[in-house]
């Protein structure tokens, strides 16, 4: 006989959540790795032992193709941190699957776009409006939660 699964498994709109999350957290790694890989290209290092190991203390510098890849990372976690924390509590307010699915993918596709025309420098305002578009299902997320919670303040 198996075990029973645990209640979080068996919930579709966390599960959802779940796979969308996850999806996010690899596409930062790509960025780190690309933000890495241009690093090395364009020996452009942040610490002193990093540049002496790959050519010397000159290349302990700023490079502006690095900083956009930071800037992307670094926007990366001030909008997909919350969004982790909003979905999760979301997910345990019991949406409906359908509508939930649709919040995560909505921030998932505007997160992808917004990096990609942040690496590949898309004509504006491409970025602005896939930013617009993901904070769109965060806000709508966050008015559940505190409608769902103002009872208990």
């Amino acid at each position: 006989r198996e075990a029973p699964s645990p209640k979080m498994m068996e919930n579709k709109v966390f599960l959802s959540f779940t796979f969308y999350s996850t999806i996010l957290i690899l596409k930062m790694y790509v960025v780190a790795i690309i933000t890495g890989q241009v690093r090395l290209r364009k020996k452009a290092f942040a610490n002193p032992e990093d540049a002496l190991r790959n050519g010397g203390l000159q290349y302990c510098r700023q490079d502006p193709d690095v900083e956009r890849c930071r800037r992307a990372h670094r926007n990366d976690m001030e909008n997909i941190f919350p969004f982790l924390f909003l979905g999760a509590i979301y997910s345990m307010l019991d949406p409906s699957p359908a509508v939930a699915r649709i919040h995560f993918l909505i921030f998932c596709v505007g997160r992808i776009v917004h990096t990609i025309a942040y690496l590949l420098r898309l004509k504006a305002p491409t970025r602005s409006v896939a930013y617009g578009v993901a904070q769109l299902p965060c806000f709508s997320m966050a008015l559940q939660i505190l409608l769902a919670t103002t009872p208990y303040w």
